[in-house]
C-alpha cells in the first residue's frame, strides 16, 4: 500500500483537503465485483473510502491525497476491469476548516 507522506497531504487554513477521484470503469458486472474493484483500491492505496457501482459502472475514491492516474489504472488492470474515465477533484468545505 502507497503510504501518505506529510509533505503530500494539502492544507486549507489549517484543514485538510481531500481529494475526489471518480472513475468509470469497463467489466463491473455484480455485486462481488464491486467488493473486488473496492478491495483492489484499498490494498493498493492508503484511502478514507471507496464505492463502486456496477449498474453505473462508477467507481469513486475519496482521498488525502492525489492519486496518480497511471497507479489507479495500473492497480485496476490488475483486477480485469478497464477504466474509460478518471478523474480527480478537491473537495472543501466539510473537511477543512
Amino acid at each position: 500500500m502507497a503510504e501518505i507522506a506529510p509533505e503530500n497531504v494539502v492544507k486549507n487554513n489549517g484543514g485538510v483537503i481531500m481529494y475526489k477521484i471518480s472513475m468509470h470503469v469497463e467489466g463491473m458486472m455484480c455485486p462481488m465485483c464491486e467488493k473486488h474493484m473496492n478491495d483492489a483500491i484499498k490494498n493498493a492505496f492508503d484511502v478514507k473510502k471507496v464505492t463502486s457501482n456496477h449498474t453505473d459502472k462508477k467507481t469513486e475514491i475519496l482521498s488525502k491525497v492525489s492519486l496518480s492516474e497511471d497507479e489507479v489504472r495500473a492497480a485496476v488492470a490488475e483486477t480485469g476491469y478497464q477504466i474509460s474515465e478518471f478523474s480527480c477533484e478537491e473537495k472543501k468545505g466539510l473537511f477543512s476548516r
